[in-house]
C-alpha cells in the first residue's frame, strides 16, 4: 500500500470532515499517549534504522512500517523504577510535559523497544549495558512483559538491572489529527543499538523486520516501495540527513520538543496538512532533487 507523502493534495471530503472537527461540529477522540525509538546503528549510507511492518489486521496503521513503541502502560509511572541518567525533571523539560508522564514515556521507550525487538536500554549498572539478551530466559521475559503479566519496574528489579535512561535522546513528538477516529500522542526518542546486543524478530504485532537506512527508507517511499505514515517518513528523511548515529544523538542532547498536530493548510488551489517548520526546507529539497 502507497501511502501519500507530504506535501499531498487532501481530497475535498477528507477537509470538509476536518473543518467540521475544527468549527466544534464533531468531538475529535481523546488521544492515548505512546512512545517510539528510532533504534540505530552505523552504515556506509549513514544512520541505519530498525524498522517493523504492522500486521495488515492491526487496526491502527496496518501494513505501514514503523519504529519499535506502543502507548503507556498504567504501570509506566511507577515511581521506583531504578533509574540511571537525566532525573524525570529533566526529561519533563525536554519532552513538553509533567515529570509523572515524563518517567512513564521513558519507562515505555525501554520497555516497548525491549518487547519489540530484543534490545533492552539497561545495565547492572549507571555505566553498563547488557550484553545479550538472546537467551532463553530472556525471551521468557520479554514475552511476560509484552502480555502485562511482568512489569518493566519488577523485570528490572528481578535481574538487578537500571534503566539506562541517559541512552535515550528526544527528538519529536507529534499527535494524530483531530479527524483520525483513532488518535496518539506520540513522543519520538532515538537511540544507539548497544554494543553486542542484536535485534530479534520477535513482536507479535509485526510481520516482518529490517534495518533500512534512514535516507534511503525516505527514497523507498517516495518510490511507492515502502508504506511509511507521514511522521515516520519526514523523522526518517530528518535523520537520513545526518552522517551517523552519533550525530543524531549530538542533535538530539540539545533538542526539546513541544507536541506538533497536524492541521489542513493551502496547497495551491487545494488543501494539504501541514508539517514542522524546520522540516519544510529538507521536503522543498527533496521535491526539488
Amino acid at each position: 500500500m502507497r501511502i501519500p507523502l507530504p506535501p499531498v493534495q487532501l481530497p475535498d471530503r477528507l477537509v470538509a470532515v476536518a473543518r467540521e472537527f475544527e468549527d466544534g461540529r464533531q468531538t475529535p477522540a481523546e488521544p492515548r499517549n505512546a512512545a517510539t525509538v528510532i533504534l540505530m546503528r552505523p552504515s556506509p549510507d549513514g544512520p541505519e534504522v530498525y524498522y517493523l511492518r504492522r500486521q495488515v489486521s492491526m487496526e491502527f496503521a496496518g501494513g505501514m512500517c514503523v519504529y519499535p513503541g506502543g502507548g503507556v502502560d498504567p504501570r509506566d509511572f511507577d515511581s521506583t523504577v531504578a533509574w540511571a541518567g537525566p532525573a524525570p525533571a529533566e526529561w519533563a523539560a525536554r519532552l513538553g510535559c509533567d515529570e509523572e508522564t515524563a518517567r512513564a514515556l521513558v519507562c515505555a521507550a525501554v520497555r516497548e523497544t525491549f518487547e519489540e525487538s530484543g534490545v533492552l536500554l539497561a545495565g547492572t549498572s549507571p555505566t553498563d549495558v547488557v550484553a545479550d539478551t538472546t537467551g532463553d530466559d530472556w525471551e521468557a521475559d520479554r514475552v511476560a512483559l509484552e502480555s502485562r503479566a511482568l512489569s518493566l519496574t519488577e523485570f528490572l528489579n528481578t535481574r538487578g538491572l537500571v534503566l539506562r535512561t541517559d541512552l535515550l535522546g528526544v527528538w519529536a513528538a507529534w499527535l494524530t489529527p483531530i479527524f483520525e477516529p483513532k488518535r496518539y500522542r506520540t513522543w519520538f526518542f532515538v537511540a544507539s543499538l548497544p554494543v553486542g546486543q542484536v535485534t530479534r524478530d520477535v513482536s507479535t504485532e509485526s510481520s516482518s523486520v529490517a534495518w533500512i537506512p534512514a535516507r534511503v527508507a525516505a527514497d523507498q517511499a517516495d518510490a511507492g516501495d515502502l508504506a511509511l505514515m507521514p511522521p515516520t517518513y519526514l523523522t526518517s528523511m530528518e535523520v537520513g540527513s545526518l552522517g551517523s548515529p552519533e550525530e543524531v544523538l549530538e542533535v538530539a542532547a540539545s533538542r526539546s520538543v513541544e507536541m506538533f498536530t497536524p492541521s489542513v493548510e493551502p496547497l495551491g488551489p487545494g488543501w494539504t496538512l501541514s508539517m514542522p517548520d524546520r522540516l519544510r526546507p529538507l521536503v522543498s529539497a527533496r521535491r526539488r532533487a
